[in-house]
């Protein structure tokens, strides 16, 4: 008897030492709402209102992180968070059952140094713009810098660069002097889940790195992703360059099977005390690997005020504008075209607490006519409830 308890006491406390070094923390996002969505192309308009759970604000998420104290200084962690569709009969949006998977990756750090990690990781670029977007990559129209086609909510992707690598590599370093640096590679792996149209990558290298600068108030982010996408199926995210409507999309692959997208994004916030004030660039550019001068680039710039009118009462506003330029390809002309494009949005959070809130936004874009594609424009609003946990 008296073994058995040593036994039972032995476990225990091994347990708790093993509970003492490491954590895992389940969190996630729930928002759900009602949309309504006005799409216009030409003289043609669509109207869509539903309820949804697709996420105005957010996209809805269930995530698992967890960080293991490996002694010296030194600590594994991990991460695996998939989206969430309250509305969809799935719950995960796969028809397969499977999840849909935003970031899944585990790595190790050491203080004083930095961390690696390896898996299905965020963009140097989708970071800062995290970091400096006024309206914080909500899904709703009006954006230009994490601009979405449609206001459906699904907050996966952005039609204006890469969101996410698979089976990457990734380097941080710890903050000194006010500066944090962040690097990914990713070499000859697939690409599936991103970017945002239909299409399978299967040879893709890809490289990016991010430089963050915090002082005091004032936070300022230079970005960068680069890859070569060799082989690809379906239609080519070029499309994804037009603003609302994909345009270009009835011509699959138009620059070829074989493309290069180089996005460079700057972003700067500071913070007033009564207002933070916001401002970003970004310009993607689409090239084919065999022909350079066979291109279609997207550039974008962008202001806005985010504050909290009462305590419990935020309100955000942005405004931005840009031009869509292609040249050199047979779907389009030979000669180098331009459309333009504007963009603003408003939005507002009522907090119930820390964790739930009531908002609505608006947003609206407009894009100039050309012989590349018919004017467009779209607007859509959301409102609605969001917990996190």
């Amino acid at each position: 008897m008296k073994k058995s308890l040593l036994a039972v006491a032995a476990i225990g406390a091994f347990a708790s030492v093993a509970q003492a070094q490491s954590s895992v923390t389940v969190y996630g996002i729930l928002d759900v709402g009602f949309q309504g969505v006005t799409t216009r192309v030409g003289n043609q308009k669509t109207n869509k209102t539903l309820f949804t759970g697709e996420g105005s604000e957010s996209t809805s998420r269930l995530g698992f992180k967890g960080t293991e104290d490996l002694g010296g200084g030194t600590s594994a962690f991990f991460t695996a968070e998939f989206a969430l569709y309250p509305t969809n009969s799935t719950l995960s949006g796969d028809a397969n059952t499977g999840l849909a998977n935003r970031q899944t990756f585990v790595g190790l750090k050491k203080n004083g140094i930095g961390a690696a990690a390896i898996g299905t990781q965020y963009t140097p670029v989708h970071l800062a713009v995290g970091r400096t977007d006024p309206g914080q990559q909500n899904n709703m129209l009006g954006n230009v810098i994490y601009t979405q086609n449609t206001a459906s909510g699904n907050g996966q992707t952005t039609n204006a660069y890469t969101t996410r690598y698979n089976n990457a590599l990734t380097l941080q370093t710890d903050r000194m002097a006010g500066f944090q640096a962040y690097g990914i590679y990713n070499n000859n792996n697939s690409n599936q889940n991103d970017p945002d149209t239909t299409q399978t990558v299967g040879n893709n290298t890809a490289l990016g790195l991010g430089i963050n600068y915090v002082w005091q108030k004032l936070n300022v982010d230079f970005a960068m992703n680069s890859s070569k996408q060799q082989t690809i199926t379906g239609t080519t995210n070029t499309a994804a360059a037009l603003p609302v409507s994909n345009s270009l999309t009835a011509v699959a692959n138009v620059l070829g099977t074989s493309i290069g997208i180089l996005s460079n994004y700057a972003g700067v916030t500071y913070d007033f005390g009564i207002l933070k004030a916001y401002g970003q660039y970004i310009n993607t550019k689409y090239t084919s690997n065999l022909n350079e001068n066979n291109r279609v680039q997207r550039a974008a710039q962008q202001i806005g005020v985010r504050s909290f009118v009462t305590p419990t009462i935020e309100a955000w506003a942005s405004v931005g504008n840009g031009t869509f330029t292609a040249g050199d390809n047979a779907a389009f002309t030979t000669t180098s075209l331009t459309q333009k494009f504007t963009g603003y949005q408003l939005g507002s959070n009522y907090l119930l607490s820390k964790r739930t809130n009531l908002y609505a936004i608006f947003g609206s874009t407009q894009v100039s006519n050309s012989s590349i594609a018919m004017s467009e424009g779209g607007s859509s609003y959301g409102v609605g409830v969001r917990h996190t946990f």
